[in-house]
């Protein structure tokens, strides 16, 4: 069955625009809408010397021929210069995301894939945005989100995500773990068909707090949380040292990770499948899916950006929709 996804590129002056243009220049079984200025599109394409024909968004989903892409048009105001921010723009990439929200509510594309976005333009045009994830919550009035990363192997989601590290132990509370992990649970059954879920819980201290020795929040938090929700039937594994839970001693048995702040856990997925891994906004009643990496400005127009990321954020958004069952 071929589905049809909302593509928005992010950042006019970044990579995003290139990388879409790339990606498609093979073809696609299902139907990208690129959510974003035509002439943007039609202009880097002719700067990489690709070729490139947009068609209207019309009747049901169809495949994409090689070159070929289907676009809403979003229109940019000022010529857009790769790698030259420009804030008069930033409106634009925020509109491009309302567009594709309304495809998405009107029941027109099934998913929502994301390109770099950069966060000092769009603020710097007077639209308060802290990111994609914040924004898609407001939005859509989710409470609570929650983002996993993902590659072919390994699925990593974070209790917290942009904190200084010496507010992490003041976030890390058992109503927002057990909020997350329920959260975590139901997504992994309703968008990944995963019935029973395992989930390897990271401590949030050197060797798991090493029996209070080194942080009680294990003792205190984290395992009675656990044990409490185990009792319900959640299979949860933990608190686990982070330093040894990265092993196929561990990983071979679980469907996913959760990491107690941001640099305990993406730096292992990073280092597995940069390029190759995927961004997730949990907890939306949209399935949105992202890149794992910026608008690499300094690449922008040259051609040499690697669509790796794109590729497996489309993949994991189609899987995700070809799974969603009920709750």
């Amino acid at each position: 069955m071929t589905l049809r996804l909302a593509v928005t590129p992010g950042e006019p002056a970044g990579i995003g625009p290139e990388l879409l243009i790339q990606h498609v220049q093979a073809g696609c079984d299902h139907e990208l809408v690129a959510v974003a200025s035509s002439e943007l599109l039609r202009q880097r394409a002719a700067q990489l010397g690709l070729p490139l024909q947009l068609r209207a968004l019309t009747g049901s989903p169809q495949p994409l021929a090689p070159g070929e892409l289907t676009v809403v048009d979003v229109d940019c105001p000022q010529t857009v210069t790769p790698g030259h921010l420009n804030k008069a723009n930033g409106g634009y990439v925020v509109a491009c995301l309302d567009s594709a929200l309304r495809l998405i509510e009107q029941g027109q594309c099934v998913a929502l894939v994301t390109g770099p976005v950069q966060k000092s333009v769009i603020n710097q045009a007077g639209i308060a945005f802290s990111g994609h994830t914040e924004y898609l919550a407001a939005k859509t009035g989710t409470e609570q989100v929650v983002m996993m990363l993902a590659s072919d192997s390994l699925r990593v989601a974070l209790a917290t995500t942009h904190l200084p590290l010496r507010q992490v132990a003041d976030a890390i509370t058992a109503q927002r773990l057990e909020r997350i992990i329920t959260i975590l649970v139901a997504e992994l059954q309703t968008k990944f068909a995963i019935r029973q879920p395992t989930i390897l819980v990271a401590g949030l201290n050197p060797h798991a707090g090493e029996s209070g020795h080194l942080g009680s929040e294990e003792i205190e938090i984290i395992e009675p949380l656990l044990t409490r929700l185990r009792a319900t039937g959640l299979k949860l594994l933990g608190p686990l040292p982070a330093d040894t839970l990265f092993t196929p001693k561990w990983l071979e048995q679980a469907d996913a990770v959760l990491a107690m702040y941001h640099d305990q856990g993406l730096p292992v997925l990073k280092y597995q499948g940069f390029g190759r891994a995927a961004n997730i906004t949990l907890g939306l009643p949209i399935i949105r899916t992202s890149v794992d990496h910026g608008t690499a400005l300094d690449l922008a127009g040259s051609g040499r950006g690697d669509d790796g990321s794109l590729t497996t954020a489309i993949a994991v958004a189609v899987q995700m929709a070809q799974s969603k069952v009920s709750p």
